[in-house]
């Protein structure tokens, strides 16, 4: 872009996004607003023309809807025609929301609950999430007031869908939010309140410039790179891993029972049914704990899960590296890998077995990524 420009940048990703606009034409913005995640501001870059906000993730609350409201001000209160650089990364739908009349802080965090309780992939997730939002499925496009808009995105879902990626927010979406009879009882009457998606050859779409330039196919080419870096022998998956955690986590110890040696890489994002009442831990932990209770007994592997953002559900771990022997140190420890499977404790049983692994905030977030590491065996 060239000459004064607005900067927007909205997902766990935000900040660094931010930082890659500044670094590239500094001078150029004219006006600022970055919405994060809380704690993923700690590298943040300065700009005397940049407002930071943080907002809660994965349940949004009162901050999201603050964070809503402040992002239609910021857009409203610029200068006729100025252009936008939107930057939207995986978490925009949980940390900026405005709702209809009706709906409060309470009700987004119920809904948030609901849906991170079923094991939904997340197309369907934000179909819900588009279904009672007056800024998702394109209707923030509704605001730029005709202005020229290029929108870089960072995927966080399968297929790269730009509707999908932080619910669309301005995009306009393939498929239609959540019919009323996809809907719990107590959702129907906010998403009957909700404003109609604009289409896809709506006017508001027609100045808007979109554009993916990160997704988990770089993260495995990177992983693969170390690896042959190396000197291993690199076998890279080209099929997103999904489903239920534990099930998955048996198929791919299945795998590794009669692989060869080297590196192993997969990408993807599994899902996990939450008990009433949920223990710790997120859904790459328990997708690592499934394959280490394949592995025990076995030869040595290792494998690890993790989310590209550092983050692996509500805790600050983004993962867990396992090996064949994890079962039995969290054994020794007096817990059950089956139990703790059950209960949605993964996260337990891997502090116990020394297992978690924790990064920070990375600055990206592009799904989750899976290593397994298999030494030579005689």
């Amino acid at each position: 872009m060239t000459g004064p420009f607005a900067l927007l940048a909205v997902g766990k990703a935000a900040a660094a996004m931010a930082q890659g606009a500044l670094d590239a034409q500094r001078d150029g913005v004219d006006h600022g607003l970055v919405i994060t995640k809380y704690g993923h501001l700690d590298d943040a870059p300065s700009h005397p023309r940049l407002r930071f906000l943080q907002a809660a993730h994965p349940i949004p609350d009162a901050s999201s809807l603050h964070a809503g409201e402040a992002l239609l001000e910021f857009l409203h209160q610029l200068p006729d025609r100025i252009p936008l650089l939107a930057l939207i990364s995986g978490g925009a739908s949980s940390l900026v929301d405005v709702l209809p009349p009706g709906g409060d802080a309470a009700l987004l965090e119920r809904l948030n609950r609901w849906l991170l309780g079923e094991p939904l992939d997340i197309r369907t997730v934000n179909r819900v999430r588009r279904a009672v939002s007056c800024i998702k499925g394109g209707r923030l496009a509704l605001h730029l007031a005709g202005r020229p808009c290029r929108l870089l995105l960072i995927s966080d879902v399968p297929g790269d869908d730009p509707a999908v990626i932080g619910s669309g927010l301005l995009v306009a979406p393939l498929e239609p939010p959540a019919a009323p009879e996809e809907l719990p009882d107590w959702l129907r009457p906010l998403a009957a309140a909700a404003p109609a998606c604009p289409p896809a050859d709506a006017a508001c779409f027609q100045t808007i410039d979109v554009h993916c330039v990160a997704d988990n196919a770089q993260a495995r080419a990177a992983a693969a790179q170390a690896g042959q870096a190396l000197g291993l022998p690199v076998i890279v998956s080209d099929n997103l891993l999904q489903g239920e955690s534990s099930h998955t986590g048996r198929w791919l110890a299945e795998q590794l029972r009669y692989a060869g040696p080297g590196l192993h890489v997969w990408g993807g994002e599994t899902t996990v049914r939450l008990p009433p009442s949920p223990g710790r831990g997120g859904r790459a932990q328990a997708l690592a704990l499934a394959v280490a209770r394949e592995l025990e007994g076995g030869p040595p592997t290792w494998f690890l899960a993790a989310g590209t953002d550092g983050t692996d559900g509500p805790g600050e771990d983004a993962g867990a590296l396992v090996d064949h022997e994890t079962c039995r140190r969290g054994r020794q420890a007096g817990l059950d890998p089956a139990e703790s499977l059950q209960q949605a404790d993964a996260g337990h049983f891997l502090e116990a077995s020394g297992d978690l692994l924790r990064t920070g905030p990375t600055g990206t977030n592009v799904m989750d990524l899976m290593l397994a590491l298999i030494p030579d065996r005689p």
